[in-house]
């Protein structure tokens, strides 16, 4: 019953948080500058952290460095992820004051489904023992994939079996109509452009959970450490774009950093069953390469001409 009376606490707080920032704090559509954006990353870290403490009086030292390694691990795939999200609104040229609005809602969905995922994926495991070893054999080759697939790939959203459909079931307008997704023209149902990019948004985020959801299981069975650390990562998410969107690409051997994780998260997966790596040292380990990773990026910057374009702030 306690555990249930959490999860309802947990949900409403975070539904609390969301309204206020749509509602309150992002009331006016506006660019999201570079200040503002650092202010608000500072905030859902900090509030992050001190969840982080709350579990530790609650459940333990066990279950907080749980929580921090994969709250961790998320973050940090996130930030890979982000730099997609530059590409897509790059692509639609996307103008900056309605980026934080698709962010938004996007991150909404992202927290549904991510909901679902992580319940079907703790229920299969507890069911299931031998499913350990295929989601550690899955994030071993996701990690090497990774390895050799570039994220600054060209997008090609006319292969999006949704876009597809989209496109083909809904009528759309043919330019953005301020921030809306829809709008009524002579009494008729339109979608707009953005309501495109969202669409994109929100499949890319499938994409994403298939890599971030079961390397945080293989930290970690509990349904609450993992939706928790979930949550709090994809929250700071918007916040973390607009403060990094400008020099993301500077970071780029954290791809790489980001699938030797993964690899490293898949192994211990496989291993489990002979040998349980002390969660600290797992912490270690991962703080470590993403710190390398960063410092060897900063240190051996890539040439101008290697670099991508920032985000697109000009109205199409």
């Amino acid at each position: 019953m306690n555990d249930i009376l959490f999860w309802v606490i947990f949900n409403a707080f975070i539904l609390l948080l969301l309204g206020l920032d749509l509602f309150v704090f992002h009331r006016k559509e506006h660019v999201v500058k570079i200040k503002e954006a650092l202010l608000w990353s500072a905030f859902w870290i900090a509030l992050s952290l001190l969840f982080n403490v709350g579990i530790y009086y609650w459940k333990g030292s066990g279950p907080a460095m749980e929580f921090l390694t994969a709250y961790l691990i998320e973050k940090s795939l996130s930030v890979d992820n982000l730099f997609v999200f530059i590409l897509i609104f790059n692509f639609f040229k996307v103008p900056q004051q309605y980026q934080h609005k698709i962010l938004f809602w996007g991150i909404i969905g992202a927290l549904v489904l991510r909901g679902v995922f992580i319940l079907v994926g703790v229920a299969l495991i507890a069911k299931f023992h031998f499913i350990i070893y295929i989601l550690g054999a899955f994030l071993v080759y996701t990690g090497i994939k990774m390895a050799f697939t570039k994220s600054d790939d060209e997008l090609h959203p006319e292969q999006n079996p949704l876009i597809v459909w989209a496109s083909q079931k809904l009528r759309f307008t043919k330019t953005a109509v301020g921030g809306k997704f829809f709008t009524r023209i002579d009494g008729k149902l339109y979608a707009t452009p953005l309501f495109l990019v969202l669409i994109m948004v929100e499949s890319t985020d499938v994409v994403f959970a298939a890599d971030s959801i079961p390397a945080i299981l293989a930290i970690s069975k509990d349904p609450f450490i993992v939706y928790t650390s979930n949550v709090f990562a994809l929250l700071g998410l918007r916040a973390l774009y607009f403060a990094l969107a400008g020099i993301m690409q500077l970071f780029h051997y954290l791809h790489y950093g980001l699938s030797l994780i993964l690899v490293f998260i898949g192994a211990k997966l496989l291993l489990s069953d002979i040998y349980h790596m002390d969660m600290r040292y797992a912490l270690l380990v991962v703080a470590s390469i993403l710190t390398i990773s960063i410092v060897a990026s900063l240190l051996f910057p890539k040439k101008d001409d290697e670099l991508p374009q920032p985000p697109n702030a000009d109205v199409s």
